[in-house]
């Protein structure tokens, strides 16, 4: 009986551990791992625009000081700080009660020189007296004359009118300062802003870079008439509505800075740009028929950039790029890839060269 029993429990054990306890099978040795899904694009060609951006200094068309020719006091002011006046307008008057003076004396003294000239005349024509004496008399009713002329001239610029067109700028002296020609700062500045000139520099490696972008007339020189227009980016951040026109490129470089100054023109018919304000000029540059390049596309090998092209078998292979321009996204390339490659667009850096991808679009 206990025989029986020993192996009776023997086959019960037996079967439990064929239905609950089974020993797990180890993976196959070397089995490859599947290739990495990755996005993958198809290059198109396409006309790509970028824009350089130069800081600037805004100034109005004309920017004309008011300068007294003769001294006095200011009598009277006819003009506010920010008004605009038209050209001829009187701005200010100078006290002439000096000038006055001078000009009654000096008056005096052509009455006297015409009394002279007169008595004269008619002793020479009876020769009692040589035709020397009348000459001479002559030349001092000229001479008085002339003097005569100039102080009435300074009572006439005691009246001080504006040149041009534009609004008044800052007025520092008032009724009863006695100003002249000779003063440091002038009665005020009348400023045109009708069109404002954007003035903005270049160092070489820009001007050379601006001056290829640019179209060229039949003597190969930069026609800034078939220049594209160009943007201004006012202090608060926002682009001016209207576009302007690049109006000047000096070419002689600075020898001291090592840059050049161009100009951009702007209407300001609606005044909303002021004399003297800052921004930024943002100058486009349009490459025709080629590829944006995303930056996540890349990679960096001993200074070069690099992109994956996929092959027919699903396989990469690294193709360097030849870079002629940045954009915010990544970069512009114009040759030497044909149209329709298909290259990797993320995940560069986890891959190599020959490695096999699975493409997803």
């Amino acid at each position: 009986m206990k025989k029986l029993s020993i192996i009776g429990l023997l086959s019960a054990g037996l079967l439990l551990s064929s239905c609950f306890g089974t020993t797990p099978t180890a993976p196959a040795a070397g089995a490859t791992p599947p290739p990495p899904s990755l996005k993958v694009g198809e290059l198109k060609k396409q006309d790509l625009t970028v824009y350089n951006e130069f800081a600037t200094t805004l100034e109005g068309k004309q920017n004309v000081e008011i300068w007294p020719k003769v001294s006095g006091f200011v009598q009277n002011v006819y003009v506010e700080e920010g008004q605009k006046i038209k050209k001829g307008q009187i701005l200010f008057k100078l006290e002439t009660q000096t000038l006055n003076q001078d000009a009654n004396a000096a008056k005096a003294s052509v009455n006297v020189a015409q009394v002279e000239v007169d008595k004269l005349k008619p002793l020479v024509e009876k020769g009692i007296i040589s035709e020397v004496q009348l000459e001479t008399a002559k030349a001092q009713l000229v001479q008085a004359q002339a003097n005569y002329q100039s102080v009435a001239s300074n009572i006439g610029y005691s009246r001080i009118t504006s040149p041009v067109d534009g609004y008044i700028g800052e007025i520092p002296f008032k009724i009863g300062a006695l100003v002249s020609s000779a003063m440091s700062q002038p009665l005020t500045t009348v400023s045109d802003v009708s069109e404002v000139r954007a003035y903005f520099s270049l160092n070489e490696r820009e001007l050379l870079k601006l001056k290829e972008s640019m179209p060229k007339n039949e003597k190969n020189l930069v026609d800034l008439e078939k220049a594209p227009k160009v943007t201004l980016v006012m202090i608060n951040g926002e682009e001016y509505p209207e576009t302007g026109k690049i109006a000047m490129i000096n070419t002689i470089i600075n020898s001291t800075t090592g840059s050049v100054t161009a100009r951009a023109d702007f209407d300001n018919k609606n005044n909303l740009l002021s004399s003297g304000s800052t921004g930024k000029i943002k100058i486009p540059t349009i490459y025709k028929e080629a590829y944006e390049i995303p930056q996540s596309a890349t990679v960096d090998l001993q200074g070069k950039k690099l992109i994956y092209v996929v092959k027919d078998d699903n396989t990469v292979t690294t193709m360097p790029i030849d870079i002629v321009a940045n954009t915010q996204k990544g970069f512009i390339v114009e040759n030497g890839i044909d149209e329709g490659t298909t290259i990797v667009l993320e995940g560069v850096t986890k891959i190599k060269d020959g490695m096999a991808i699975s493409p997803a679009k």
